[in-house]
């Protein structure tokens, strides 16, 4: 019971991620690289502050930069992206490649996938291509493209820190370190600072409770899952997302989305059962 409360709880909080990002471009309520910068320090401003208060003084982790860096590419394409796309679909096409960069991973590393597996990595890929597929419903190109890089680059920061002996300390950490990289990029691109009050509050409760509150609750409730469990239960947040996009967001539900959901995350979960079934 405790796994099932802490999972609904951090996959509402990653789903909320794409509505806040949303919401505050949507809007115009925020530039782009203020955001991903706003949402870098409050999250490692909250998490260095859960760490410090477990811990009672700064221990270092096992800082590997290329952790930071992927951590970066995630959180700015993110961001960039959210700029045209809907809710559900830019939720739909990270979760999709961070999903299809793991498997790809372990077929690299030599692990064998039974045909139904190879089948279900096909339907997940045509789940995609037909969510971008050009006509009247089609998300913007280069929206889908950045959240396609954003996706690549979640997927690597989860496999660099499968290793990590802490997984909260590991990640307070990169957020510090991929924090200057948000500076950077605020700094070099033309405009500077666009924000509201709004757009700094969404972007604040983005960093600090979404993404470092989030991070905390799904690590202790893995403590409680299955790996199975852990990976399929993960399949419920670009629902949440496209559902909170229609009611909370006002966009409008296509049936381009909803065929697009079921063949992607229907085939991700026939991989996920049969990886689970030769383990």
């Amino acid at each position: 019971m405790p796994g099932l409360l802490l999972s609904a709880l951090a996959m509402l909080a990653f789903a909320a991620n794409s509505v806040l990002c949303r919401l505050a471009l949507g809007a115009g309520e925020i530039d782009a690289a203020s955001y991903t910068t706003v949402r870098l320090a409050s999250a490692a401003v909250v998490l260095a502050a859960i760490v410090l208060v477990r811990d009672r003084r700064i221990i270092r982790a096992d800082i590997n930069p290329w952790s930071a860096l992927a951590l970066y590419g995630y959180v700015v394409f993110f961001s960039f992206a959210y700029l045209t796309l809907a809710t559900g679909t830019g939720a739909l096409i990270l979760f999709g490649t961070v999903q299809l960069t793991m498997f790809a991973w372990a077929l690299r590393s030599g692990e064998r996938f039974p045909a139904l597996s190879w089948f279900g990595l096909a339907v997940a890929i045509a789940g995609l291509v037909y969510l971008l597929l050009p006509g009247l419903t089609a998300p913007d190109p280069a929206g889908a493209a950045m959240m396609a890089v954003a996706g690549i680059s979640w997927g690597a920061y989860s496999l660099l820190g499968r290793g990590a002996s802490d997984a909260t300390r590991a990640t307070a950490w990169n957020f510090a370190l991929a924090l200057p990289l948000g500076l950077a990029t605020s700094a070099v691109l033309p405009g500077g600072v666009d924000a509201t009050r709004l757009g700094l509050l969404l972007a604040i409760v983005s960093g600090a409770v979404t993404s470092g509150l989030g991070y905390v609750v799904w690590y202790a409730a893995l403590k409680h899952l299955a790996t199975s469990a852990a990976a399929t239960i993960q399949l419920s947040v670009p629902i949440i997302a496209a559902a909170a996009g229609v009611l909370l967001l006002s966009e409008p539900p296509t049936l381009r989305l909803v065929i697009a959901i079921i063949a992607t995350l229907g085939g991700v979960a026939i991989v996920l059962r049969q990886r689970t079934a030769t383990a």
